[in-house]
């Protein structure tokens, strides 16, 4: 197998050539993993619905088998995060968060008494998860329990910038996540492989839409070392995630009126005075969300450009994780989040999110926020609705009430597009380089053809996913590679991963379309 690729690309249907160079010997980040969350929709899917609904839910999104046309039954998911709850559920409407739907169970009472039947959805479709061979877990929590909290909430203080956790319950806080740490290890048979102990820190939180709380980099600083603290004196081999910025920016530059961002330079910098990379237990890795970074074009990828390059002046060693993302900001082609969009301009949108960060911003995990979705609103990869298509447009609808005991399962094309990464570039794999030399820009290439390519170290085996945004199939031929077997899986109007078998001398990448070529070399 020869190190340089070449790929002859007709680049429209008028026959115009350009050429596709991949160099195998050129290589980035390892990829750790592709996830999601089971916030907040699996807390009644998971205890509530039929079993055999559930089943195809978990099988969407976890199963790595395909069905006898070699098509995937799944997406592959390698991580699934769950949510800690902080105890809203138990305080009813007394929570101050007015939709069921996001108030959460928590293990703890305010006692010191736990109770492990609690959050049983969750659990279900982590044990699910497990069976269909998902290798990574993440725990993440967005408030301490309300018993801990200084104003008796699981959301914080409006315009209160400041963590929403009693100063003398630093102990007690971290000694509840690792109690839950140790029992889905000891007595569910689950290790987590990370904790995240923060989710956006730079909001306020006061609103009471949902539980969570800002905290200063001084705060978040002072809560990981007792964290760290906590996990040496146990048994556990569960590693930090720390930061889980809102928006990039927070991560690779000061912003104003802001306590909590400038975060690669806050934490990671060995002169500054909060440096956490000497904790233990730490995954050397800084986490953040793609919301607010994605429109314009010009701006996603500057970014992403100043993200990396932040990386590279403050610390080459450091990864970085993109930890959460759904459609927010508005922009031309979905038109912002609400409304639900099953078909290909929101997995086209958000496959160009994935594709910029993993290409430009090196991220080597990437998480949707959440796998299921009841509401009229792009933040699913599967929507639950009344069988009509409709989703919940009021937190008081008796159809926001009936979603949680049984409901319809609509795939959505996002959950097939996220699937043509999740389920062929897997854990340990590598990105290689892979060039367009016709001299079209990235900001050309955000509305034309995007390609990235990856590499498995072990078996040689190569995947390319391709972005086709234009309204014309792209023809391209591969040449300077041997090969065994070589399969294209398509995502587009009409296709969900659909594979085919092909020459690499003929190869078609349909119209709006993500397609993955798989190539077994050896």
């Amino acid at each position: 197998c020869s190190a340089i690729v070449t790929l002859t690309l007709c680049t429209s249907c008028t026959g115009q050539k350009g050429v596709v160079v991949v160099n195998q010997d050129k290589t980035y980040q390892t990829i750790n993993s592709f996830g999601a969350s089971d916030a907040w929709r699996c807390k009644y899917v998971g205890e509530n619905w039929p079993l055999e609904k559930r089943n195809k839910i978990a099988d969407l999104l976890f199963s790595l088998e395909s069905d006898e046309f070699g098509n995937p039954k799944g997406i592959g998911l390698s991580s699934w995060r769950f949510y800690l709850g902080s105890g809203s559920d138990e305080q009813g409407d007394n929570s101050n968060i007015r939709n069921k739907w996001r108030r959460s169970e928590c293990f703890l009472d305010a006692n010191g008494q736990y109770d492990w039947s609690k959050s049983k959805g969750q659990r279900w479709f982590l044990q699910a998860a497990k069976e269909r061979g998902v290798p990574e877990f993440q725990m993440f929590t967005i408030s301490p329990p309300v018993f801990y909290t200084r104003n008796g909430f699981a959301h914080s203080i409006e315009k209160d910038f400041s963590f929403n956790l009693q100063k003398d319950k630093y102990d007690d806080y971290v000694r509840f996540l690792v109690d839950v740490l140790a029992h889905f290890e000891t007595e569910e048979d689950i290790h987590f492989n990370y904790i995240s102990p923060f989710n956006e820190p730079q909001w306020d939180w006061g609103k009471g839409s949902q539980e969570g709380t800002p905290a200063s980099n001084e705060e978040l600083y002072s809560y990981l070392k007792y964290l760290s603290a906590a996990l040496d004196s146990s048994a556990l081999k569960t590693k930090i995630i720390a930061g889980e910025a809102g928006s990039i920016n927070y991560l690779y530059e000061p912003v104003e009126n802001s306590n909590s961002s400038d975060q690669i330079n806050v934490f990671y910098n060995p002169e500054s005075p909060l440096y956490i990379g000497n904790l233990n237990n730490l995954e050397y890795a800084i986490t953040g969300h793609s919301y607010f970074s994605t429109w314009t074009l010009e701006n996603q990828i500057s970014e992403r450009e100043k993200l990396a390059q932040r990386l590279v002046e403050i610390n080459p060693d450091l990864d970085y994780w993109q930890t959460e993302f759904c459609i927010l900001e508005k922009n031309d082609e979905t038109k912002g989040g609400w409304g639900r969009d099953l078909d290909m301009p929101t997995a086209l949108y958000v496959a160009r999110v994935i594709h910029s960060d993993l290409t430009i911003a090196n991220a080597r995990s990437w998480d949707w926020w959440p796998a299921l979705s009841h509401f009229n609103f792009k933040d699913g990869l599967i929507y639950l609705d009344d069988g009509k298509g409709n989703g919940v447009e009021s937190d008081t609808s008796k159809l926001n009430h009936d979603l949680m005991y049984d409901g319809h399962v609509s795939e959505s094309k996002l959950l097939w597009a996220l699937g043509n990464f999740s389920r062929f570039v897997r854990p340990g794999m590598v990105r290689i380089d892979v060039q367009l030399d016709s001299g079209i820009t990235l900001l050309e290439q955000a509305t034309d053809l995007q390609v990235s390519a990856y590499k498995d170290i072990t078996t040689g085996r190569i995947v390319m996913v391709f972005l086709n945004h234009t309204k014309h199939t792209k023809n391209i031929s591969l040449n300077g590679i041997s090969f065994k077997n070589a399969a294209l899986y398509v995502t587009d109007k009409t296709r969900n991963l659909d594979k085919s078998l092909v020459e690499l001398s003929d190869i078609s990448i349909p119209k709006r379309s993500v397609t993955t070529l798989v190539i077994d070399n050896n």
